[in-house]
C-alpha cells in the first residue's frame, strides 16, 4: 500500500478539504472521483465525498479500473477487510454472493488486489465521509476490466437494481486526461491556446458528455479523441446503470463539480494528469 501519513495525519487533511467544499448535491446515488495521490487530487476529490450522505448509505459499491493486470470481465476481492489508516471496511460477503452467481466475475489474485490503486485511493475517504456511521455499512469492490461496449451495458444492466435503491452509493473511480510522452498522449488542438487549455477544453468536453448521461456519445467522444481516461470502462458501466434506470422512468441529473490538473503543460516535455469530480442525483 501507498498511503505515506499515519492516521491522525490524513484524517487531518482529509477533513481540512472536505472543510473546505459546500454539499449542494447530497445525497449524491453515485460519485466519480479521482485516484492518484491524495497530494494531487485530495482537494478536488473531497468536492465528490462532500455530497455521500452517510445517514443514509448502508452500501458502497467502488468500481476501479485495472491498471495492471489484463481482464475482459469485473473481478471480485478475495479478501473479507480492507484496512485503511482510520478503521477497517467490511466486504459485503451476501452482495458478493449474488454478484458471483451470475458467473460473470473473477476472482483477482491477493497481489492483484494489494498492486491495484484504483480502489484503494478511495477508502480512506470513504472511511472519513461514513465515519458517523463507521458500523453501519459494508463496501463491494469490483475490478472493472477492459470492457467491449456491449459487455459495459451488461454490467450496466446488473448493477442498476443495485443503483435504484436509495441506500446504496456508487463510487467510480477515475482520472481524466494523461497527458504527455511518458502517456504515449500528446493531442493538441492550437485553437484552444496553452497545451494545458487544450486539455481542458478536450476533458471538459468529456465531461459534459457524461454529464448528458449518454453511454453512446461518451464511447463515441473516446473512439474519436482517445481521450486518455482511465476509469472509461467503469464510467461506461455507471452511464450504461443509469440508462437501465431511466428506461423504467427513473429521472436523475449528474454535475461536475470539481476540475484540476497535476500541473499545466506548456510544451512537449511536459506531462500532467487531469481529475475530476461530480455526483449523481435521483430526483
Amino acid at each position: 500500500s501507498f498511503f505515506f501519513f499515519p492516521g491522525p495525519q490524513l484524517n487531518a487533511q482529509l477533513e481540512g478539504w472536505l472543510s473546505q467544499v459546500q454539499s449542494t448535491k447530497r445525497p449524491a446515488r453515485a460519485i466519480i472521483a479521482p485516484h492518484a495521490g491524495y497530494t494531487y487530487c485530495g482537494s478536488c476529490a473531497a468536492h465528490a465525498y462532500k455530497q455521500v450522505d452517510p445517514n443514509i448509505t448502508r452500501k458502497i459499491f467502488i468500481l476501479g479500473p485495472s491498471h495492471h493486470v489484463p481482464l475482459s470481465r469485473c473481478a471480485l476481492s478475495s479478501v473479507d477487510i480492507y484496512r485503511t489508516p482510520l478503521y477497517d471496511l467490511r466486504i459485503d460477503q451476501k452482495i458478493y454472493g449474488e454478484l458471483w452467481k451470475t458467473g460473470m466475475f473473477e476472482r483477482m489474485s491477493l497481489q492483484t488486489d494489494e498492486d491495484e490503486h484504483s480502489i484503494e485511493m478511495h477508502l480512506p475517504y470513504t472511511a472519513k465521509a461514513m465515519e458517523s456511521h463507521k458500523d453501519e455499512f459494508t463496501i463491494v469492490p469490483v475490478l472493472v476490466g477492459a470492457l467491449s461496449e456491449s459487455k459495459e451495458q451488461e454490467f450496466g444492466k446488473l448493477f442498476s437494481k443495485y443503483l435504484a435503491d436509495p441506500s446504496n452509493l456508487f463510487v467510480v473511480s477515475s482520472d481524466f486526461c494523461h497527458w504527455g510522452q511518458r502517456f504515449r498522449y500528446s493531442y493538441y488542438d492550437e485553437s484552444q491556446g496553452e497545451i494545458y487549455r487544450s486539455i481542458e477544453h478536450l476533458d471538459k468536453m468529456g465531461m459534459s458528455i457524461i454529464e448528458q448521461l449518454d453511454p453512446v456519445s461518451f464511447s463515441n467522444y473516446l473512439k474519436k479523441y482517445h481521450n486518455t481516461i482511465c476509469g472509461r470502462h467503469p464510467i461506461g458501466v455507471l452511464l450504461n446503470a443509469i440508462s437501465e434506470l431511466q428506461k423504467n422512468g427513473m429521472n436523475m441529473s449528474f454535475s461536475f463539480l470539481n476540475y484540476a490538473q497535476s500541473s499545466q503543460c506548456r510544451n512537449w516535455q511536459d506531462s500532467s494528469v487531469s481529475y475530476a469530480a461530480g455526483a449523481l442525483m435521483v430526483h
